[in-house]
C-alpha cells in the first residue's frame, strides 16, 4: 500500500498494524504457503512426516475463507484469534496446534482496532509462551522456537528502541530467517525428527523455516 502524502514528500513508515495491514498480512502469509509447499514439504520429508507443506496450505486455504464473506472483526486481535482457531481445527498433525495457538495467544493481547509495535511486541512473546508450553521445546531443541524466539526478541528490541512498526518486522524477519539456517546442524530433540536421532543434523528444520516465512511475509506488508 502506498502512504506517500499528497504532495509528493516521502511516505512515512507506517506505525501500527490496523486492520487493513493485518488482512494483508495473513493473505500474503496464504500466498507465500502456496508457493512454497512444495519446499516445506522436501524439507520435512527428510526429517518428518513429509506433509507440513500440504498441511499448512490446506490450513491458511481454510483461514482465507474463515475472514471472508461476513466476518467484519472491529480489533486485529479477534482477527488474529479467528486465524489461530481455523488453524487448530483444519490442519493435522502438530502444525495445526502450534501455528494456532500462537496465533490465537497474539490475538488475545490485542483488543483495540490497531496495534503499535510495544502491544504486538508483548503479543509475540505470549505467542512464543503458549508455542513452548505446547510443545514443550527449547532454542536448539530444531523446531519452530528456532526461529520464532529469535524474531520475537529481535522484533522486542527493535520496538524498545523506538524503531518504528515497520523496522522491528524487518528485524524479526531477519532473526527468524538466521534461526531457521541455524537448525540445520542441529540435532532434533522434539517431535518426529527426534526419532531419527544423529540422522536429523544436516537437514533445515520446516516448521522454522514456515516461522520465518510468516515473519517475511509480515515485514514485506511494511514496506
Amino acid at each position: 500500500m502506498d502512504d506517500r502524502p499528497a504532495d509528493g514528500s516521502p511516505a512515512q513508515q507506517p506505525d501500527t498494524l490496523d486492520l487493513v495491514r493485518c488482512r494483508a498480512w495473513i493473505e500474503a502469509v496464504v500466498t507465500a504457503v502456496g508457493e512454497r509447499k512444495g519446499e516445506l514439504t522436501e524439507l520435512d520429508a527428510a526429517i518428518g512426516d513429509a506433509d507440513h507443506g500440504t498441511n499448512l496450505h490446506r490450513g491458511f486455504t481454510a483461514v482465507r475463507a474463515a475472514l471472508g464473506g461476513d466476518f467484519a472483526p472491529g480489533t486485529v486481535g479477534q482477527l488474529l484469534v479467528k486465524v489461530g482457531m481455523t488453524l487448530i481445527s483444519s490442519v493435522g498433525g502438530a502444525s495445526g496446534p502450534l501455528y494456532g495457538s500462537a496465533f490465537r495467544a497474539i490475538g488475545k493481547q490485542l483488543a483495540t482496532p490497531e496495534a503499535d509495535a510495544d502491544q504486538f511486541a508483548l503479543a509475540l512473546r505470549s505467542g512464543l509462551d503458549a508455542v513452548r508450553a505446547l510443545g514443550a521445546a527449547a532454542a536448539g531443541d530444531k523446531t519452530m522456537v528456532d526461529a520464532l524466539g529469535p524474531a520475537v526478541t529481535a522484533f522486542d528490541d527493535a520496538a524498545g528502541k523506538r524503531l518504528g512498526f515497520a523496522d522491528a518486522a524487518r528485524a524479526a524477519a531477519h532473526a527468524a530467517e538466521d534461526g531457521a539456517k541455524a537448525t540445520v546442524p542441529l540435532q532434533a530433540r522434539k517431535g518426529r525428527a527426534s526419532y531419527l536421532g544423529e540422522r536429523s543434523i544436516g537437514h533445515q528444520d520446516p516448521g522454522a523455516t514456515s516461522t520465518a516465512l510468516i515473519f517475511t511475509a509480515l515485514a514485506d506488508v511494511f514496506q
